[in-house]
């Protein structure tokens, strides 16, 4: 990203941000931004933009506060904290995730700070742990197609991608290739902007993509278009999948996912015989009770059918795996000094902050907005609201978390800190240099957790390192980060890690699995009592795996980003959320008539969980069965104090220990008459 700045001409004037764009230098950008980032400024200059430390003066989740001063404030949190920490510092909780990604303001003094204390960790798997674990166990590392090279595909899967929304960079490669000729195909319960814009949309039930896996390559085996030298060459345990696929002939498959027994031949023909194939998965439909075994899956197809010969073909899920990131050096799990902390999963923060033993008396969050994206968010709020829980929120605005914190603290935005950052998408290594200085009294989160350190008397050398040298130690200079000089990259922007180009990461095998091949069969799997087979895991909550319930609720509810968000963040930026309209649901016309829904009306969904009131979008976008209300939109932002996480869930999918958020069954009816009946 560039950003134009100018300088105020008044005496003391300071640097202002007048303009972002894509850089037009940088290969994977290619000068283009997304919607949200392109409104950046918006919100970096927002007139809700907390500029000074607040301390809470009003009930939790009021957000009424007083400016105080970062003395006091620091202050009095190492205080709390220590006494809370003189009891046991695992009463302690960070909650932290992607708010920022970068590998200086994301975790580095942040998680020194928690390991010198010895607090509880944190387990970060709100998003994409289900399908990193899935791809660890099958590939070994969470290693994929190279972004740059789908230019040259002939088949492109988006399997719970929606690319225009969330992955704008590789959308764009995907039109030229599209207009070269090649196919495009969607594989998603509701018909996204990508879908609407690809050659065919399949859309399966929500939570039955493993089950759809497995019966491509049960056609794949029947039909024997399988590359058996590659297979043979470069995988494990090719009998055992083949025997687990021969239980998924098209026939059943078609009844568990709710769709015709043709489309799912048509997959598998177009499959086989499109070369180079590319599928672009993405974390939605690893969002189930089976995501990682549904990964799992999916994983295995690209080794069959040989697509990882050519550097257009293969998979994406992310990139990540290639970064060789130095995290001992970042968080310095030596401070912990022998001690292992208990771990408090992030997306059973609710339970947690109900049952823990010993009970949970301090949070401290940052780069996250819990009460508003953690699943069954009436628990996370009784949760918050607890007078006994000393809470501190680092934050740029008062969200839904904020409101119910004793202190927040006013952080930077990207314009206004130094980091670095890898990427999930692309295979470059790429420098946040401050454009502007930091807004009011706003400091970076390094600095934050550095003073408090201080305050704490923390006196390990690692708690002055400087932001700059954090950023030199980011990668181990080894193997895909050989030549790392954060000196340079930052000069220039970025820098491409150390693989060759075109970048085809098992062409020749050489998976980073023990056996040094794509593991259809898991001996680490099974060695935790696992399945080390891919299965279809059913979903919790689905009329096949749960009739009962769905007698009840007979409805499949997915809660997807909104184009305009990313999650919870930018929702409080006017000019999106009027893009976006108000919260809505949408609803497939059969299922809206038979509850006498017309669009337009005002509607409840319920289930045991919780109810909220939405929009009804009555739309052939949503598949008969399912309703999708997109998300996350902030709580205190909706007519009913209420968003789509009122009604998900708290249990975790097979692998991972992820959030289930899109196994949700729900009933819809018109607000007048489900209020008319009590």
């Amino acid at each position: 990203m560039l950003v134009t700045v100018r300088h105020d001409p008044a005496p003391g004037g300071r640097r202002i941000a007048v303009a972002v764009a894509g850089d037009p230098q940088h290969p994977t950008t290619d000068g283009t931004l997304c919607t949200k980032v392109a409104r950046y400024l918006e919100r970096t200059y927002h007139p809700e933009r907390v500029l000074t430390p607040l301390k809470r003066v009003g009930p939790k989740g009021s957000g009424r506060f007083e400016r105080t001063s970062w003395d006091e404030a620091l202050g009095e949190i190492a205080r709390k904290l220590e006494q809370i920490a003189a009891r046991d510092p695992q009463r302690i909780v960070p909650y932290s995730y992607a708010g920022t990604m970068g590998l200086v303001q994301g975790e580095a003094m942040a998680q020194r700070l928690f390991n010198r204390l010895g607090a509880s960790r944190l387990d970060r798997t709100i998003c994409a742990s289900a399908g990193s674990d899935a791809l660890t166990y099958t590939l070994g590392a969470r290693l994929g197609t190279d972004i740059e090279q789908i230019e040259h595909s002939r088949l492109i899967w988006f399997w719970g991608a929606n690319a225009v929304a969330s992955n704008l960079h590789l959308w764009s490669r995907a039109q030229q290739t599209k207009r070269n000729g090649a196919r495009l195909v969607a594989i998603d319960p509701y018909r996204s902007l990508t879908a609407e814009k690809c050659h065919r949309h399949i859309a399966p039930m929500p939570g039955t993509d493993g089950a759809l896996a497995l019966s491509l390559i049960h056609i794949l085996v029947r039909e024997g278009w399988l590359d058996r030298d590659y297979i043979e060459r470069h995988t494990l345990g090719f009998d055992a999948l083949a025997q687990r696929a021969r239980e998924f002939g098209p026939q059943r498959v078609a009844s568990i996912c709710s769709i015709p027994v043709s489309e799912i031949e048509d997959l598998a023909r177009e499959y086989w015989h499109s070369r180079p194939a590319v599928i672009r998965l993405n974390y939605g439909m690893q969002r189930a009770h089976g995501g990682g075994n549904a990964v799992r899956a999916i994983a295995c197809l690209p080794a069959l059918a040989g697509h990882w010969r050519n550097a257009a073909g293969g998979l994406l899920l992310s990139s990540s795996g290639a970064f060789e990131v130095d995290e001992a050096a970042l968080t310095r799990p030596d401070l912990l000094a022998g001690r292992a902390p208990r771990t408090i999963n992030m997306s059973t923060i609710g339970q947690a902050l109900a049952f823990s033993d010993p009970p949970i008396e301090a949070v401290v969050v940052y780069n996250s907005n819990p009460v508003a994206v953690a699943p069954q968010s009436h628990s996370v709020v009784q949760g918050f609201a607890r007078q006994d829980l000393f809470t501190v929120v680092l934050e740029h605005f008062l969200t839904d978390t904020a409101d119910y914190a004793d202190y927040v603290l006013p952080a930077t935005t990207q314009l206004e800190h130094l980091d670095v950052h890898r990427s999930y998408g692309h295979l470059y290594v790429v420098a946040n240099n401050p454009a502007i200085d930091p807004l009011g009294e706003a400091l970076p989160n390094s600095e934050i957790f550095r003073r408090l350190a201080a305050r704490m008397g923390f006196t390990e050398d690692c708690f002055r390192e400087t932001d700059e040298q954090i950023a030199q130690k980011a990668f181990t200079g080894r193997d895909s980060t050989a030549g790392y000089d954060w000196k340079t990259v930052r000069e220039r922007g970025w820098w491409r890690l150390n693989v060759p180009s075109p970048y085809a990461p098992f062409a020749q095998g050489r998976f980073p699995t023990p056996s040094g091949r794509c593991e259809f069969y898991s001996e680490r799997l099974a060695a935790q009592g696992l399945d080390p087979v891919p299965d279809h895991v059913p979903p919790y909550e689905n009329p096949l795996s749960a009739p009962e319930l769905a007698q009840r609720y007979p409805l499949a509810m997915i809660s997807p980003p909104a184009r305009n968000y990313l999650n919870s963040t930018f929702v409080n930026v006017r000019s999106l959320r009027d893009a976006e309209g108000e919260p809505h649901l949408e609803i497939h016309p059969c299922d809206a008539g038979e509850r006498g829904i017309a669009n337009g009306d005002r509607v409840t969904v319920f289930n045991d969980r919780g109810r909220l009131e939405l929009k009804a979008r009555v739309t052939d976008r949503a598949r008969p069965g399912v309703v999708v209300a997109l998300s996350v939109w902030w709580r205190k932002l909706t007519s009913d104090g209420r968003n789509a996480n009122e009604l998900t869930h708290q249990r975790l999918t097979d692998l991972g220990r992820a959030a289930a958020f899109y196994d949700c069954l729900v009933q819809v009816g018109r607000s007048a008459d489900v209020d008319g009946a009590g």
